[in-house]
């Protein structure tokens, strides 16, 4: 036989295996689908119980059906042929046959561990390590390792190059893909790592640090289900567009129950895609910013009343700006200001009645004349002026008048000035959602209506009914503010995040463990030493595993040579990874007057386009994007889904076959951290690079 024919014959042989386990998840699918049909007519039996059982019975079976639909795709990736026990085949889940024998292992188990941990210097019992690449049910290769010559039958056959090496030739979508087939033995061990404290992942672009730390969120889910699902986990990434892109990833590994937020989207009820200017955005994020918001959430609001006067019998009450400074002073220690609301009227009556002298106090005592103010308007009225409840969306809206006033020096004046210039159309960005968190932390939940809808404000209700209220207000306050973390947080590109940002995060993972992933050397924050500090007080002293993956599966030799170049001039102390493999295409670079830039780039993308099969990306400094849209707008138009615009923070996370970068010394100068943002956004081309500029002057700069 040829070794086509031998290979076609191995195929065969796997696809009836592979048809076989499809016929189990067929049946158990099916299985779930009645379940789900049973809990919902159980629901009509007419009580209290049956609607419980119903809902109980339901959800689980459609959490169920949910990870069978999902894991169809390449169900069955891997076979083990081992020297002293049958084959094992791996899979996205487990399954078993009608005799509840096992016929594909999760991947997660422990029985599937030696797929990954066998090498041929220490193979484990392993003789040939096998890889399945699929197209949905069709099996439509294999590829084999063998580990152990020595143990190997006579007939054994082994197809393929390696099915690690076979893949990272492979054209990239959209999406990014589970890479469960293909983990290799330093990056399962940052996956089976303990699940308490923080798991550090380190390593340079191309290493595979975001697909490791997703598969590791597979691996806790399965090992200790109970606790991370009804904790929850929550896995946070740079960008909605790198949200989008690894989405798909946890559902096909059988999990669909992770929250998947962008760092714009950690907050309930805030949204925000786009970054604030890097003068603003430093700004924003530096620990600088914390007393600032403190003083905001403290401080009267502008238009609240500083005197109220008060005719009681023949006695004229003042409450003075002295006095309510004092009286805000109290309500404030140690308790936020909306916690601090249904005190107020109580605090102001005290102030009020120390006022009343002689026989005029005896009359009706104190609870009477609370009584008595507590209905007229005049006093009503003031208390809501004097202490309205805030919103934190809305004491943030204040800042960009308030800025100079609370900042008391802290801010230079560029700063001051790029500061109120991104607030001033109020449009939020991603450094903002962590100011209206902290704002959220210093004034408290909005206290909630009165229920009976009485006329007053529910400041004003009786004395004794308030007690009560101000108890269950205090506890719904901090339930909601202070426990809202998750069992698990998986924070991906780390390395970007500012002080605010951590501070932001560690609310939510006070109680967790954590999975941390980054490399500093594609950091755009520019001040990491104090984002260090906020990240240990947001891990709390937690143990910390750490993992350095050493290998670049992603870019070619000849793209990350560049690279390297390019970060060694910014960052000398740069982790810099081995890449495996060459393509035989060295990064193009063209040079050209600027009254030619647009026709070469529209020629470059198309060239690109023709040259790879997957996916490509425009990439430009941020401030370029808008007029770059037109000229290349009929190759957006055609290629839609394949060709994106994009500038340098958007690229974080992703990887396209090709990359065109535009103006690279324009994406230098953008910030602070220039340089390594276009290191990031070289590292981005698994297959070829090119640049488009009417200026050379980085490259000049590079030994």
């Amino acid at each position: 036989m040829t070794s086509q024919e031998v290979a076609e014959a191995e195929i065969e042989a796997e696809q009836a295996y592979v048809d076989h386990v499809h016929e189990r998840l067929e049946q158990s699918a099916e299985v779930a689908r009645s379940l789900v049909k049973e809990g919902y007519e159980r629901g009509h039996m007419g009580h209290e119980g049956g609607l419980v059982e119903r809902d109980a019975m339901v959800f689980q079976a459609s959490k169920r059906l949910a990870a069978l639909n999902a894991a169809h795709d390449g169900l069955v990736f891997g076979r083990l042929d081992l020297v002293e026990d049958a084959p094992r085949y791996i899979g996205r889940i487990g399954v078993r046959d009608a005799e509840r024998e096992i016929i594909l292992i999760d991947w997660r188990a422990p029985a599937a561990a030696l797929f990954y941990q066998a090498t041929a210097q220490d193979p484990l019992g392993v003789i040939r390590r096998r890889v399945l690449r699929n197209v949905g049910s069709t099996v439509i290769g294999v590829e084999d390792d063998l580990l152990d010559a020595e143990n190997a039958p006579e007939d054994m056959v082994v197809v393929g190059e390696g099915a690690l090496l076979a893949s990272l030739s492979r054209a990239r979508d959209s999406s990014m893909h589970s890479v469960v087939a293909t983990i290799q033995k330093e990056q399962d061990e940052a996956i089976r790592a303990p699940a308490r404290g923080a798991t550090i992942i380190g390593g340079g672009p191309g290493t595979g640090k975001t697909v490791v730390a997703l598969h590791r969120a597979a691996y806790l889910l399965y090992n200790d289900r109970r606790r991370f699902e009804a904790g929850g986990v929550m896995v946070v990434g740079p960008s909605s567009v790198f949200m989008s892109y690894i989405e798909r990833v946890l559902p096909s590994l059988g999990e669909t129950s992770v929250s998947l937020r962008s760092l714009g989207e950690v907050v309930d009820g805030v949204r925000a895609h786009d970054h604030s200017p890097p003068v603003a955005a430093a700004a924003k994020g530096s620990s600088r910013m914390l007393p600032v918001l403190r003083r905001l959430a403290t401080s009267p609001q502008r238009g609240e009343p500083t005197r109220f006067r008060y005719f009681y019998k023949d006695d004229v009450l003042v409450l003075d700006a002295k006095i309510l400074s004092g009286v805000r002073r109290r309500l404030l220690s140690g308790q936020p200001r909306n916690r601090a609301y249904a005190k107020v009227p109580e605090a102001l009556v005290r102030e009020l009645w120390r006022q009343v002298a002689g026989e005029r106090a005896l009359e009706k005592g104190e609870e009477g004349f609370a009584d008595t103010i507590g209905g007229d308007d005049s006093f009503v009225d003031f208390v809501e002026a004097w202490w309205p409840v805030v919103e934190a969306v809305d004491l943030w809206r204040t800042l960009p008048d308030r800025i100079a006033e609370l900042a008391n020096g802290a801010f230079t004046g560029e700063e001051l000035a790029a500061l109120r210039s991104s607030w001033r159309d109020g449009a939020m960005t991603i450094e903002d959602v962590p100011l209206i968190d902290e704002l959220r932390y210093l004034v408290g939940e909005v206290p909630e209506t009165d229920d009976e809808g009485e006329g007053g404000p529910k400041q004003l209700m009786s004395f004794e009914r308030r007690e009560h209220e101000e108890r269950d207000e205090r506890m719904r306050s901090t339930r909601s503010i202070e426990d809202d973390g998750y069992a698990h947080v998986l924070v991906d590109e780390a390395q970007d995040l500012s002080p605010m940002q951590w501070r932001m995060l560690g609310r939510r993972g006070r109680g967790a463990s954590w999975t941390i992933v980054g490399d500093h050397a594609q950091s755009s924050w520019p001040f990491p030493e104090e984002a260090q500090t906020a990240r240990d007080e947001a891990l709390a002293n937690k143990p910390e595993h750490r993992f350095r993956l050493s290998t670049n599966y992603r870019n070619s030799a000849e793209v990350y040579d560049l690279a390297a170049k390019v970060v060694a001039y910014a960052v000398p102390d740069a982790d810099l990874a081995e890449a495996v493999r060459r393509t035989g295409f060295e990064p193009e670079h063209a040079v050209v007057p600027g009254a030619q830039l647009e026709p070469t780039l529209v020629e470059a993308v198309a060239r690109m386009l023709q040259d790879v099969e997957g996916s490509v990306a425009v990439v430009a400094a941020h401030d370029d994007l808008e007029w770059l849209a037109v000229p290349l707008g009929p190759l957006l138009k055609e290629h839609e889904g394949r060709l994106r615009l994009l500038d340098g923070l958007d690229t974080k996370g992703l990887e396209f076959d090709g990359v065109v970068v535009v103006e690279p010394d324009a994406i230098v100068a953008e910030s602070a951290a220039g340089w390594r943002t276009l290191y990031v956004v070289l590292t981005r081309a698994t297959q070829r690079l090119s640049t488009v500029a009417t200026s050379d002057t980085w490259r000049s700069r590079l030994s």
